[in-house]
Parts: structure tokens; C-alpha cells; sequence
């Protein structure tokens, strides 16, 4: 099967739905001519033309208000905000219309958008280009909330959530970007709410998400040196979670780490814990860990942001605490 890259694979599967519906339009900051910051859509302008491949002003609020309004009139945009840190700034939009429009009307209206971002550190960005905002929306119903981790995953999730009536939030990590995978040439989805078990194992289960699911398998590795199993899963999603995967992976393994780039309260990992807690505690031979980012403003210099942000060795301590 043929490799390539995490950017090629967005661009793909924005290519090919384009192509398969006319309602599908992308539009965000410097996406046309420049190919966006990240270069994922680069060339469809040229493909498209400019009433489907739309630069905004830089308005974060605008953005996303004429994409709701445009996915309320039968059209299925595909916006794009350069930076989930900038992502604030059309909160209002986002929580209290994007993710409530439906509700609101009792069902009767469909808001299929699609809100693509950027997340993550590790580029000594700063902390203002560099964080992992995840929780924010899984706190909001109304929201789906997908972070892919491979290739793979990326073109299948991004054709599932386009194909979508609901807003999802489909959240990429930067340092992604250059990565390569396996990838059909065939027409393929990954149905959102559909955990994968990337490695399987015995003794521990490891529940990782976006990037750290990379580190968790190079951890992975070098623990099975030392004989010790260790099984990763990867959510793909966080609304709707699979919890019955994790649940069957935990069973299994009777020890939990998870681990995730954002900070660890009220986070993700934290509500991963508190459903195993609930619902298979008598499962567990030992406490959960969880391995995250340092609750503190990601820092610019290189050596700080590290300390900062998990790692393969964070992970591995983890892990040999849990087996004690």
C-alpha cells in the first residue's frame, strides 16, 4: 500500500469530497493562493477556483458565523482557523450557536460544518501558539471532537466528518504534518465514535491521543525489551468515546495510563479516568496515571517546552510505576 503523508491525506480527502459534492466549500485565513500556513490546501484553489476555496479576513468570529450560516442554507463548509489558540476569540459563535443551532430549533435544522484547527507544541512557538484546547469542547454538547492521529485516520475521519449533519471539531496537531502512513487509494471512512487499538498487549493498557500516540508506540517498543506488553488505543475521537473499547482494553490489561499533551485538569484524560473509575474499578490492579503536559503556559525555549510536554520517557516511568 502506498505511503504518504499526514498533509497529503487532509488534502486528499478535502479534494475528494469536493469532487464527490458540490456543497463542500473550504474558507478561513490564507487557505487560496498561499496553500494555508500548513500548506494542506495547497493547489485546490487552482482546482476549485475561488468561490470554493474562499480567503477570510482575519476574524476568527467571522469565519466561523459565515460558516454556520452557510451550513444552515444546505451548504457543507469546511472552515479552517489557523491555530486552536486563536480559537477563543469565536467562542461565542462556536458554544453558544454552531453547537446549540439544532437544539434551538428542536431538531429541525442541520448544521453540517466542519471546523478544522491546529493544536500542539514542540515548534518553540510560545505559549500563545502552542497549546492542547481539546477539553474545551468536549465540555459542549452539540460538538463532536476529532484528533487523528495517522495518515490513515486523518482522510477517513475528515470524509466521515464532512459527510456529517452535525458540527465537528477536527483538531490536527502540527507536528503531524510530515509524518507518513499507510493510505488505500480506494474511497474509504473512519466512522467517528470507533476507537482503534494501534498495538495490542498484555500487561497495561495505554489510552493516548493525537501525537502522543507516537510517543506511546516508540514507548511501546523499547518496553517490550524488557518484556512488557503494552497495549495502545487510540480513541480517534473524543465525542462520541468509545468507551467500550477502553473499557475492554482495561479488563484485559487490569492497569491504565493515559496519556495526552494538553494540562491535566479537567482534561480529556481526567474524564477517561473517571469513567473507568465508574465503570470497571474492580478491574484494576493498580492506580491510573495519567501523563500530560505540566500545568503551566507551554514555554518558548526549547529545553523548558520539552520538560513541559510528555515524552517517551515520562510514559515509560509511568508504566513501570503502574507494574509495581
Amino acid at each position: 500500500m502506498r505511503k504518504i503523508t499526514y498533509r497529503e491525506a487532509v488534502r486528499e480527502a478535502l479534494r475528494e469530497e469536493m469532487i464527490r459534492d458540490a456543497r463542500v466549500f473550504l474558507l478561513g485565513e490564507d487557505i487560496a493562493e498561499f496553500g494555508g500556513s500548513y500548506k494542506v490546501t495547497e493547489g485546490l484553489l487552482a482546482e476549485f477556483g475561488p468561490e470554493r476555496v474562499r480567503n477570510t479576513p482575519i476574524s476568527e468570529a467571522a469565519i466561523v458565523g459565515a460558516a454556520l450560516g452557510a451550513a444552515l442554507m444546505g451548504m457543507r463548509p469546511v472552515a479552517e482557523i489557523m491555530y486552536i489558540d486563536f480559537i477563543g476569540i469565536a467562542m461565542d459563535q462556536i458554544v453558544n450557536q454552531v453547537a446549540k443551532v439544532k437544539y434551538m430549533f428542536g431538531g429541525k435544522a442541520r448544521v453540517p460544518l466542519v471546523l478544522r484547527t491546529q493544536g500542539g507544541g514542540g515548534r518553540s512557538s510560545g505559549a500563545q501558539h502552542a497549546q492542547s484546547l481539546e477539553a474545551w469542547f468536549v465540555h459542549v454538547p452539540g460538538l463532536k471532537v476529532v484528533m487523528p492521529s495517522t495518515p490513515y485516520d486523518a482522510k477517513g475521519l475528515l470524509k466521515s466528518a464532512i459527510r456529517d449533519d452535525n458540527p465537528v471539531m477536527f483538531i490536527e496537531h502540527k507536528l503531524l504534518y510530515a509524518t507518513q502512513g499507510e493510505v488505500p487509494d480506494a474511497d474509504y471512512t473512519v466512522p467517528l465514535g470507533v476507537a482503534d487499538v494501534k498495538r495490542d498487549g498484555r500487561d497495561i493498557t495505554v489510552v493516548a491521543t493525537s501525537r502522543v500516540v507516537h510517543l506511546a508506540m516508540a514507548a511501546a517498543d523499547r518496553l517490550a525489551t524488557q518484556g512488557i506488553e503494552v497495549e495502545v488505543v487510540d480513541p480517534r475521537t473524543l465525542v462520541p468515546l468509545d468507551e467500550e473499547a477502553i473499557l475492554a482494553s482495561v479488563k484485559k490489561t487490569n492497569r491504565l495510563v493515559i496519556a495526552q499533551e494538553a494540562t491535566p485538569r479537567c482534561s480529556v484524560a481526567s474524564e477517561i479516568a473517571a469513567i473507568v473509575t465508574e465503570r470497571a474499578f474492580d478491574d484494576l490492579d493498580a492506580p491510573i496515571a495519567r501523563v500530560t503536559a505540566l500545568p503551566t503556559p507551554v514555554p518558548f525555549a526549547p529545553a523548558l517546552e520539552q520538560h513541559v510536554l510528555p515524552d517517551e520517557e515520562k510514559l515509560i516511568a509511568a508504566v513501570h510505576a503502574a507494574l509495581q
